[in-house]
């Protein structure tokens, strides 16, 4: 049986009145996906050791310290490698001002838009176009889309003439793509293939998404420990996913989209994306994650401007 334990809102509290009513209820496995589960998971872990947490995005530093007990399991993501493939493709398909829309500074969002930095810059000297690329980045100091942020955006595509946005964070793409639709500009999406919620806002406005493997790690994770009964493998670790095959780009737990999702062209085709994989695989392409760095850092041959926060 899986029943949705909804939160009533942005807090420990509430997130962990629901696992104290999952509990209630007899549930002895709980998916919670977010950084924001870290203090729950330090609540609750100890109270509750019959049942098995699966925590997805909860990094180490989520945890304020916390050590994780025998019936955690976490699993973060290398963002930073999906966010080079977006920046890549969004460069070798033709675009050459770009910007980033981060939500909040936090480790993902940030490796993320590092990664994408780091991909624009790889292509752009590909492509010999040295000085020739812009990439526009700022945090909307929220994981959601509002009317300042729009204004933002408007900015952004009609003043300064963006091409597309990587939108990185939760519901703020809706702002992206807001002011995308008013100009015919295009998204790039995150996290998962976000194709059919950003063309809802104009036919064909998204250039890929950068994603990351929540599906199959929840799918994997639960079919191993409940089917297979191998929780044992899982018991305190914080474990980083990403690439796990070299040939085959959807099986990895960091991706673009292989089909419609992506705006394939003979500049940048399936077989340059699966060309791409094997460099990063191989270890021929390596994509820095240090987050102590500023996005300008990444930058060799094109021009990041650095805009800080629109809010906060």
């Amino acid at each position: 049986d899986f029943t949705y334990f909804k939160p009533a809102g942005d807090s420990t509290a509430e997130r962990v009145a629901m696992v104290e009513k999952a509990a209630e209820e007899g549930y002895n496995v709980i998916v919670m996906p977010g950084y924001a589960f870290g203090g729950t998971i330090a609540e609750v872990q100890n109270d509750y050791s019959d049942i098995k947490f699966v925590a997805l995005d909860v990094s180490e530093g989520d945890l304020g310290g916390v050590e994780l007990a025998s019936n955690v399991y976490c699993a973060v993501y290398q963002e930073e490698l999906c966010g080079y493939m977006a920046g890549y493709a969004a460069v070798k398909l033709g675009y050459t001002h770009l910007g980033f829309l981060g939500g909040m500074a936090v480790p993902a969002v940030v490796r993320y838009g590092y990664g994408f930095v780091q991909g624009c810059n790889a292509a752009a000297v590909e492509l010999g176009k040295e000085k020739e690329v812009t990439v526009e980045y700022v945090y909307g100091g929220q994981f959601y889309g509002d009317a300042d942020i729009t204004a933002y955006m408007d900015n952004w595509y009609q003043t300064l003439g963006v091409q597309a946005v990587f939108a990185c964070g939760g519901g703020i793409y809706s702002s992206a793509a807001e002011a995308a639709a008013k100009v015919n500009a295009k998204v790039i999406g995150v996290d998962v293939d976000q194709a059919g919620i950003i063309d809802a806002y104009g036919e064909g406005m998204t250039v890929t998404s950068a994603m990351k493997g929540l599906y199959p790690t929840t799918y994997d994770t639960l079919t191993d420990v409940i089917v297979n009964g191998n929780w044992d493998k899982y018991v305190g670790k914080i474990e980083t996913l990403g690439l796990v095959s070299g040939t085959d780009p959807e099986a990895n737990y960091v991706q673009i989209p292989m089909g419609d999702g992506t705006q394939w062209s003979d500049s940048f085709t399936q077989d340059d994306y699966k060309a791409m994989v094997k460099d990063m695989f191989d270890g021929k392409i390596t994509v820095s994650n240090d987050v102590s760095k500023a996005p300008s850092d990444f930058a060799t041959v094109i021009a990041v401007e650095d805009q800080g926060a629109i809010k906060g």
